[in-house]
């Protein structure tokens, strides 16, 4: 799957207009990179270098920290921390969702934002707290692990 297709935004515009109207150059590890978090869909920065490397056998772990942190500036991948290591980042678009992750299994499963809205509009009212609900990652048991009793 291109980038195109993947992280394309609402408005139509393209990633690589994204990082040329922000002065950045298009370059192979950047579309490497974001085609490997589009092909992972949720991965860490680790999974994400052993992609590239199938590729570009010289990029390496800076390179990807370094142009992840770039495409999340530009809106084209977005991070949550399922677990206790690394943040897990996937391609950011028409399909904004909620984590839920199995501590038992690991399974990450999606949810949308939707199911918050009430305690998001909660938090706003009586807080003023706007959530991102694009890093928000709930940790619990599935269905499986709860019926028996892993994790």
């Amino acid at each position: 799957m291109s980038p195109d297709h993947v992280a394309g935004n609402e408005s139509g515009e393209d990633w690589q207009v994204r990082l040329r109207g922000r002065g950045y150059r298009l370059t192979p590890q950047r579309q490497l990179v974001l085609e490997a978090v589009a092909k992972l869909g949720h991965a860490t920065p680790e999974a994400i270098v052993t992609e590239v490397r199938r590729t570009a056998t010289a990029v390496n772990i800076s390179t990807v920290y370094r142009t992840l942190d770039l495409l999340e500036d530009l809106g084209l991948v977005s991070h949550a921390h399922l677990t206790h290591g690394a943040p897990t980042y996937h391609v950011t678009g028409h399909d904004r969702h909620i984590h839920l992750v199995c501590g038992g299994c690991g399974a990450i499963s999606e949810l949308s934002p939707d199911r918050l809205a009430g305690l998001v509009d909660d938090l706003r009212r009586e807080l003023g707290f706007t959530v991102n609900v694009d890093h928000v990652a709930l940790a619990g048991r599935c269905a499986d692990c709860s019926a028996h009793g892993e994790g």
